[in-house]
């Protein structure tokens, strides 16, 4: 492969990053416009902001899913944990009225 070539690949290969990445965006906002609605689903039924067992179902069904798709599950569950809670910290905005 010469430079050129070279260097056209890496835009083809960055041009890619660049669509996952925009559709990482839209799926992770159309994932807190769901934990949105089950934000406001406890908070109108007094049911607390986490839930320690289904984050824990979640995450062992994802380090599952990232294993077979050849992905670090350490990283999988550390991204599945950042993104918990955030949505935790939102219900609890909800619930505290702040949401």
């Amino acid at each position: 492969m010469t430079n050129d070539e070279a260097r056209e690949e890496l835009l083809r290969l960055r041009a890619s990053i660049d669509n996952m990445d925009s559709m990482l965006v839209h799926l992770l906002a159309e994932r807190f416009k769901i934990t949105q609605r089950v934000g406001w689903l406890k908070a109108a039924h007094d049911m607390p902001p986490a839930d320690p067992t289904r984050e824990a179902e979640q995450i062992a069904r994802l380090r599952a899913l990232a294993e077979e798709a050849q992905l670090d599950p350490e990283f999988a569950e550390k991204f599945l944990q950042f993104i918990v809670r955030e949505v935790v910290r939102h219900h609890e905005q909800i619930r505290d009225g702040q949401g």
